[in-house]
């Protein structure tokens, strides 16, 4: 709430010796036993000078049938509106005949900690005895309180702050952000508010005295890239399918872009707050609790067409795929071998324990920065749901956001919390993986775009990623791809896309080629 400014009536002391006698009068005595004798300029200016030293005695001393209330409406006015000094300047003297006067003047108030309030009024001023008087109206104050009017301070709401890209310019039209950003829910704190001073008329109607720091929109910049941020929008330009793209700068966790056309669920923010399984795409972590465990990435393993875990189900891979005898685990990761993985973890992981140790290394389970959870993995209580939950799917669920950040991490070596508003912190440091398991990581990711799942895509040299198949409840299956290439790590997720090789590649080379 705003400081109610306090008027102080100045007291000057001045000693005027006349006929041996000594007498100390305030400067609004003199005037007033000046006033008693002199014309109406005189009058006028001397009601001005008390006035602009808020002696308000003396002022009414000086007018014509003042109102009871007369001091006590000034000090009101002036504390109501903060009023913290005043300025007057009398004008050229107008004389209605010989009786009346009028005594134009402008003033100008200031109002604590905002600023100058100019205005102009007149007084009146007659005859009233033999004395010149003012004839004192409430619109003396001020013209907007004429006819029971009434002044009051407001404040004037800003406008919600303007997101921009980290370069400052605006956001590409249709690019996919506008959920994200058209409100601003990235935590940036808002513009301040502006006061105004507006006149309220006896009937309802207002209009505007002054304003003061009139609010504008404060330029938010954001980490977003805006050539990244168009290259993500145009590579789902005709993708008839909801989807997505989420893009990272792996070594601050920066967000570089953000297209989200997965629909109008989690009031259109999906790519942050919908949880999909990520299906084979999730590998990347069960990989890292592998090679944690004691393989390498060129460990010798099979690959079956199907394998079943002792007392659970069988598992098969995406169209019957097997390889005969062995491959190495590189090469497992590369063309997706579900029975591969379901089968090591089974062997490596026999608790479960170790696969989400390694899912939190990479932000599952954890609260981040701005969406909350970015991906749930539950401790599993059956040999079925190892199995299921090594290769995406069961308890198993991840935001487009989320899986970016575990694409991010493995390029850098550490998992970043996410960053959206540029310059400020993360809430908390990095989390490094286990070097040999990012070595591990860097070699199979690269494999899966020069001779796996996503080789017959023409991706840019030094891409690396995993394709993702990922059963849907009611419906085809979720098509995934994550990935980097350089200082830009992403996730493409195409909702009941099929085929992560046949959905989700052609676009995120669509996107890589674009930057």
């Amino acid at each position: 709430m705003r400081t109610r400014a306090v008027l102080t009536l100045t007291a000057v002391v001045l000693l005027i010796v006349g006929a041996g006698i000594f007498a100390v009068l305030r400067p609004g005595e003199q005037r007033a036993r000046a006033a008693a004798v002199a014309g109406p300029e005189e009058t006028g200016r001397a009601y001005l000078d008390s006035w602009q030293d808020s002696d308000f005695i003396t002022m009414r001393d000086m007018v014509a049938d003042a109102p009871a209330d007369f001091v006590q409406r000034h000090v009101t006015f002036g504390r109501d509106l903060d009023i913290e000094s005043l300025k007057l300047t009398p004008g050229t003297l107008r004389r209605r005949g010989e009786q009346a006067a009028e005594l134009p003047f402008e003033g100008v108030r200031k109002v604590k900690e905002l600023g100058e309030w100019p205005f102009a009024s007149t007084l009146r001023l007659a005859l009233r005895d033999g004395r010149w008087k003012v004839l004192w109206r409430p619109d003396t104050l001020h013209p907007a309180l004429v006819n029971g009017g009434r002044i009051e301070l407001k404040e004037v709401p800003a406008p919600p702050a303007e997101p921009v890209t980290d370069s400052g310019e605006p956001f590409p039209r249709d690019s996919g952000a506008e959920s994200y950003f058209g409100a601003f829910g990235a935590g940036a704190k808002e513009s301040e508010s502006g006061y105004a001073l507006e006149a309220i008329q006896a009937d309802g109607r207002t209009r505007e005295l002054v304003a003061f720091k009139p609010p504008h929109a404060r330029k938010v910049p954001t980490t977003v890239s805006r050539s990244v941020q168009a290259a993500a929008a145009r590579a789902l330009d005709g993708v008839d399918l909801p989807a997505a793209i989420v893009a990272i700068r792996p070594r601050t966790g920066e967000v570089l872009a953000i297209s989200d056309r997965l629909g109008d669920r989690n009031s259109g923010r999906n790519a942050f707050l919908g949880y999909y399984p990520p299906g084979s795409t999730f590998k990347v972590i069960t990989a890292t609790a592998l090679l944690t465990g004691g393989l390498s990435q060129d460990a010798q393993v099979p690959c079956p067409a199907t394998y079943t875990p002792p007392q659970g189900r069988e598992f098969g891979n995406a169209g019957g795929r097997t390889v005969p005898g062995t491959i190495t685990l590189t090469g497992a990761f590369a063309i997706s071998c579900n029975t591969t993985f379901v089968e090591q973890s089974v062997r490596l992981l026999p608790d479960g324990a170790g696969l989400v140790r390694a899912a939190e290394l990479f932000g599952f389970n954890k609260d981040i920065d701005g969406p909350g959870v970015c991906g749930r993995i539950q401790p599993p209580t059956t040999v079925d749901e190892l199995a299921s939950d090594a290769i995406g799917q069961d308890s198993v669920v991840a935001s487009p956001l989320c899986m970016a950040l575990v694409a991010a991490a493995v390029q850098d070596g550490a998992w970043h919390q996410p960053v959206i508003v540029k310059g400020r912190p993360p809430s908390a440091g990095p989390v490094a993986l286990p070097p040999k398991a990012v070595e591990g990581l860097r070699a199979m990711m690269r494999a899966v775009v020069s001779e796996g799942t996503a080789a017959s895509a023409a991706f840019p040299p030094g891409t690396a990623g995993k394709t993702g198949t990922a059963q849907a409840a009611g419906g085809q299956e979720h098509s995934w791809f994550i990935g980097y290439r350089g200082e830009v790590a992403f996730a493409v997720l195409v909702e009941n896309g099929g085929s992560g090789a046949e959905a989700a590649v052609p676009i995120a080379a669509r996107f890589l080629r674009a930057l």
